[in-house]
């Protein structure tokens, strides 16, 4: 049985990480390298991670663990068609493992192929559909989309399957403000701040909403501790592209700042 870790990278998406190589020839090989490899993976010194993942593959080019662990590295270095290489021919050495189609899916996201994406997720959903990591970069794809009835629901879904995943409630709520529905938005938000006082992403949400139902000072209190937590919801093409905001939420924040910094 492989063991697995999932890790946050870039906020938006979970992506997997394999813990333990696939092939049984490599417990005669420098399993060392590989562990160092990982490490250094988790601890987002990505540029060393690329040269020792690559350093094990020369070794061991068909371990799928690897493959896919250097994809994710290279997909965080900025270059996602390598990534989705790597991510493909580890799905085709062990196709029975689900991670690498995750991790493709990602990669895919990164250049808007959204279909490619979508059909990804969705494997990995058929043989497992509880798994928070594609119900929730699913309900994203779907955002980019613009189905945000069904990314309502699949974020709603993520959340269910991981309650640890807060930020899938966030989204839920962000999906339900981008639909309209002001009043059930804010009562999902004012939970998860209840539950979580210094989650940020609750926090400039609740301020965007209180913003747009005209409750300025509120809005402001809110925006304090949102702002004094994590200064990139200042940024527009953060909200949108790195966090995955709706529109309508990211533009009610950026009118709210743009009134607060006159």
């Amino acid at each position: 049985m492989i063991n697995l870790r999932v890790v946050k990278v870039l906020v938006l998406v979970l992506i997997v990480f394999v813990l333990l190589p696939f092939t049984s020839q490599s417990k005669e090989l420098p399993k060392f390298l590989f562990d160092k490899a990982l490490q250094e993976s988790k601890n987002g010194d990505f540029i060393q991670a690329e040269k020792d993942w690559s350093l094990f593959l020369n070794d061991n080019p068909d371990d799928a663990a690897a493959l896919s662990n250097r994809g994710n590295i290279l997909l965080a270095l900025g270059d996602p068609k390598a990534a989705i290489r790597d991510q493909t021919k580890a799905i085709e050495i062990s196709p029975e493992d689900l991670d690498p189609y995750i991790n493709r899916g990602i990669a895919e996201e990164a250049l808007k192929l959204w279909e490619d994406a979508r059909k990804d997720y969705n494997y990995v959903l058929t043989n497992n559909p509880k798994d928070a990591s594609a119900l929730y970069n699913l309900a994203n794809v779907m955002g980019s989309m613009d189905n945000w009835n069904e990314a309502k629901r699949l974020f709603s879904q993520a959340a269910s399957s991981n309650n640890g995943i807060a930020m899938a409630r966030s989204s839920e709520a962000l999906a339900i403000y981008q639909l309209g529905d002001f009043e059930l938005a804010e009562k999902k938000i004012r939970l998860l701040i209840r539950k979580y006082p210094l989650f940020a992403d609750a926090r400039a949400a609740l301020s965007a909403l209180l913003w747009r139902k005209g409750f300025t000072g509120e809005a402001e209190s809110n925006w304090a501790a949102a702002a004094g937590l994590d200064i990139r919801y200042r940024e527009k093409n953060w909200l949108l592209n790195i966090r995955r905001w709706p529109p309508n939420p990211t533009n009610d924040l950026i009118a709210f700042l743009a009134f607060e910094d006159r």
